[in-house]
């Protein structure tokens, strides 16, 4: 059975949009993944530096 029902009835062009499209969504969903796992790190060394920032202005 077709993931979509009408595939096999669907335009080549419309084939082609709809795997682009599915392409797409993993990829950003694989880059909010990413994100999500080092945003604690980011977050980190952006403190790390506003500390450093304001011990060297001292």
């Amino acid at each position: 059975m077709a993931l979509i029902p009408r595939w096999r009835y669907m335009t080549d062009d419309a084939k082609a949009l709809t795997k682009r499209v599915a392409v797409s969504a993993l990829v950003v969903f694989g880059a909010l993944l990413l994100l999500r796992a080092l945003l604690p790190w980011v977050i980190l060394a952006v403190v790390l530096w506003w500390i450093w920032k304001g011990v060297s202005r001292s």
